[in-house]
């Protein structure tokens, strides 16, 4: 009888290299990582402005999010093709 983790989300085993439906692709690492850098940015911009920052801050991290909103776009609208 073999034990299976009910946390578990893939049916291999530990350390084994995942090939097929079940790999994670780069791709999917990036959109990831692009949305933490949205969410950071929006909460950057948030607490700025509580703090009262100086404009340049609240520019910085608007055009961080404006570029990675703009990639997140840019990609799902290339996806479609």
């Amino acid at each position: 009888m073999t034990y299976q983790d009910p946390y578990r989300l893939s049916t291999t085993p530990p350390h084994t290299p995942v090939e097929g439906p079940d790999a994670v692709s780069s791709g999917d690492v990036l959109r990831t990582l692009l949305w933490a850098v949205v969410v950071v940015g929006v909460v950057a911009n948030m607490v700025a402005s509580l703090a009262g920052a100086d404009t340049l801050v609240h520019l910085a991290c608007g055009v961080v999010t404006v570029l990675a909103a703009g990639t997140l776009v840019l990609r799902g609208l290339r996806g479609r093709r």
